[in-house]
């Protein structure tokens, strides 16, 4: 009888070394070169305004206040309030209008200041906290409104 030998069969081995490193390259390669998700917090977008107008409204880039020698204030040629009144409730009150137009128009609440040379000091004042009340800041002093 004839005897049967055994073959030996070799063993195909897999290296796995080179398999890991090209599949980091890979991935290396893939987060690199992929564009990044922006979030959406990120995302520039315009809301609509707080008011709707049908009618276009010319809304002036600045406003001027004149104190005339009496202690009366004029708000672009308009009288508010009485000489008395050291609150100024009705320039306060459009001046709050004024300084919310503007916001929504992306623009600067401007006002300049005029006061007669012969108004007090405390007059001056007085304008001054109710433009300050009104949340403007962009404030500028003219000399002489003697006119």
């Amino acid at each position: 009888m004839k005897r049967i030998r055994k073959r030996r069969h070799q063993t195909v081995e897999m290296q796995m070394g080179p398999m890991i490193d090209m599949v980091f390259l890979l991935l290396v390669f893939f987060m690199v070169s992929a564009k990044p998700i922006k979030p959406e917090s990120d995302i520039p977008m315009g809301l609509p305004g707080q008011v709707s107008q049908e009618e276009v409204v010319d809304i002036p880039d600045e406003a001027r206040v004149i104190i005339e020698p009496g202690g009366q204030v004029v708000l672009n040629e308009q009288q508010l309030d009485s000489p008395g009144s050291s609150s100024l409730p009705e320039l306060r009150g459009v001046l709050v209008r004024f300084k919310t137009a503007a916001d929504n128009a992306n623009s600067d609440a401007l006002v300049t200041v005029a006061p007669h040379d012969t108004v007090p000091h405390q007059r001056l004042i007085d304008v001054l906290n109710a433009i300050a009340e009104a949340g403007i800041t962009g404030v500028t002093l003219a000399g002489g409104g003697d006119e």
